[in-house]
């Protein structure tokens, strides 16, 4: 089963895979809608469009409307391990069952990478939400601006955008709720930066 589906979106995924090469086009939502069972059109497509954000299918417009597959194949995939869960302002905490994730190619860094599970919405404003995973490629550095998973103090691991100036380490959230934390340069320590992000359905 493909990871992070529900039973649904994983029935239409499978359905897709069984008509790719028994159709001359790809379905319409109401052929989806026919085949499945499913009354509503509504909930297709909010089942569809899952499928849409998670990479694996793409709509079809003008002439031929429909869903097609566009999953990534087999050699597209890389399997990255899962190191834990961040939150802001507590240690990261490390999984008892270590896992790995399939991740599509074009969300990994070139170096080194590893996935953590985000806890929390301080980077809500970015578009991550409590429970996405985020592909973390390992650097001790970053650039202005870019998200990365800070240490501070060797012990609070927290997940922001970083500036960097000669006299301080501002770590920005992004959510109108929270402040940006202000340290001196010495207390921060760059463990990686975000370079992609999966979320479960």
């Amino acid at each position: 089963m493909d990871t992070a589906l529900t039973r649904r979106q994983q029935s239409i995924l499978e359905y897709l895979r069984e008509q790719r090469h028994a159709q001359a086009h790809p379905p319409t939502l109401d052929e989806l809608c026919r085949a499945l069972g499913l009354r509503s059109r509504g909930s297709m497509h909010k089942h569809v469009q899952a499928l849409v954000d998670a990479g694996l299918v793409e709509p079809l417009s003008g002439k031929q409307r429909g869903v097609r597959l566009c999953e990534p194949a087999a050699n597209d995939l890389h399997t990255l391990p899962l190191l834990g869960r961040i939150a802001a302002g507590q240690p990261i905490e490390a999984l008892e069952d270590p896992q790995e994730l399939e991740v599509p190619t074009q969300l990994r860094g070139r170096g080194h990478c590893y996935v953590l599970q985000v806890r929390g919405d301080s980077m809500i404003g970015e578009g991550i939400l409590d429970g996405d995973w985020v592909v973390i490629e390992s650097r001790d550095h970053a650039r202005n601006g870019e998200i990365v998973v800070a240490l501070i103090d060797g012990e609070e691991a927290t997940l922001k955008r970083i500036e960097q100036t000669p006299s301080a380490c501002i770590l920005h959230p992004a959510n109108s709720a929270l402040a940006p934390l202000r340290y001196a340069p010495g207390r921060v320590q760059i463990r990686g930066v975000v370079k992609g992000q999966m979320r479960a359905y």
